[in-house]
């Protein structure tokens, strides 16, 4: 054997290419299974989770408020659900507000929650609507994901919450420059957060416009509950 044949280096068998998707094939089998158990695991966590949310939520969005009845829309009427009413199928469009009543059973006021895009993502919130006087009376940020230091200051600014203690929706309800607040209906937008301020107004109005017919319509009905 010459120095020649010795120098030659012995090839390895390239992998078929049925061997690659194969194996390709099984990881992404495998890791579709644990990104689905941990869907299935995690997803009532989070639906619990965000019950309790909702439930403290009102509570907060209604001063005063020691209970509440879940009121539902259904072909355009609003009917208030049984306690023991049976829990929504999946897939199924369900439009809800909350009716709060003080420890005395008189009707408080109602719970809406509404979203409306804001300058990252949608802003999920509910507020509290009173009625009689035909005001807002709380507000309270449910999911949001605006800019720290800025966008999110609607979660948590005290003077921008402070709009909501009994804002008037009558004419409208409008968002003007910090300082610049002369009426009731106006909600003084935070400094710096022009957008996320806006997008608030603009939920609030949406809301109203959507659910205060609905709630003059059946007021007698929604009464009932207090006698």
């Amino acid at each position: 054997m010459n120095e020649e044949s010795k120098s030659i280096p012995i090839q390895e068998p390239e992998p078929s290419s049925f061997r690659l998707i194969s194996t390709l094939g099984l990881a992404g089998f495998f890791s579709g299974l644990v990104l689905v158990g941990a869907f299935l695991f995690t997803r009532p966590i989070i639906e619990a989770n965000r019950a309790q949310a909702l439930q403290q939520a009102i509570f907060k969005v209604l001063p005063g408020c020691t209970s509440y009845r879940t009121i539902e829309l259904r072909e355009g009427r609003l009917v208030m659900l049984e306690d023991n009413a049976p829990e929504t199928r999946e897939g199924e469009e369900v439009r809800r507000i909350y009716a709060g009543y003080n420890d005395k059973d008189k009707l408080i006021g109602f719970a809406i929650s509404g979203e409306e895009p804001g300058y990252q993502d949608l802003i999920v919130a509910i507020f509290g609507y009173n009625p009689r006087k035909e005001i807002v009376i709380g507000f309270e940020v449910l999911e949001s994901k605006e800019t720290p230091g800025l966008g999110d200051k609607i979660m948590k600014d005290p003077a921008f919450l402070a709009n909501f203690k009994s804002l008037a929706v009558e004419p409208a309800i409008t968002v003007v420059p910090k300082g610049e607040k002369k009426k009731d209906n106006q909600v003084e937008a935070i400094t710096g957060a022009t957008i996320s301020s806006k997008a608030v107004g603009r939920l609030l109005e949406k809301n109203l416009a959507e659910w205060r017919p609905l709630i003059e319509e059946h007021w007698k009905e929604f009464k009932k509950v207090e006698e």
